[in-house]
This record gives structure tokens, sequence and C-alpha cells, in this order.
């Protein structure tokens, strides 16, 4: 998966669950629900991105690092709420409201927008 794909899965997720915290849902129990997908998809993204911000070649490279540990971060919040049985529009704004999760998507703006630019100086 490249920078970019990884970048979207993310951010989909993100915008995914802003709108599933608004619905006041108590809970989705399903294994398969879409919230579940969406945030195994956020997973699968967030998996290895450091190594895939420096395969791009964003320098400098120390940057990675610190994408890495928030994606670290991140994947811990994810995956404690993947393991509950239910998954409630409130346990969801919790999550979104994580300062790691927070921190990880302003990496990643970051790091979308560098990317923009450089395909336009390209």
């Amino acid at each position: 998966m490249n920078l970019d794909a990884r970048c979207d899965a993310i951010e989909e997720c993100y915008e995914f669950l802003l709108a599933y915290a608004a619905q006041g849902l108590p809970g989705d129990a399903q294994p398969n629900s879409q919230v579940r997908e969406f945030l195994r998809k956020a997973v699968t993204g967030l998996t290895g991105i450091g190594e895939a911000i420096k395969t791009a070649g964003l320098k400098p490279a120390a940057f990675a690092a610190v994408v890495e540990r928030d994606a670290q971060d991140s994947l811990a919040a994810i995956e404690l709420v993947l393991a509950q049985p239910i998954i409630s529009s409130q346990l969801v704004d919790n999550l979104n409201a994580s300062i790691h999760l927070r921190a990880l998507l302003t990496d990643l703006f970051l790091v979308d927008e560098i990317l923009k630019l450089q395909r336009i100086t390209a």
C-alpha cells in the first residue's frame, strides 16, 4: 500500500467516525459492521506508515519516526475500540477526541500537503 492510499484510508476512516459519533447510536455489535470495517482499513493504513514515508522520500527522514510513533499510539487506541463487543457512538466520539489520533491526523495533513506541493513542482 503506497503512502497516498494509506493517508486516504486513515482520513476516510476519521470522516466516517465523525459521522458515526454524531448519530448517537447505542452500539453496533456486528463483527463485520461498517464502523469496524473502516477501523480495520485504518489499521492497515497505519501499520508501517513510517516506512512508507521514508520510501516516498519525504525529507527530512526524521519526520517518519514522528509519524510512526503517533501511528503506534493511534493503533493502540483503535485496537482497544475494535476489541470491544459493542462500538457505540459515544465510544467513537471518545476515540475521535484522543490526542493520539489528532496528532496523527495533523501529521498526515502536513504530509499530504507536502506531497501535493512536490507534485506541482515536479
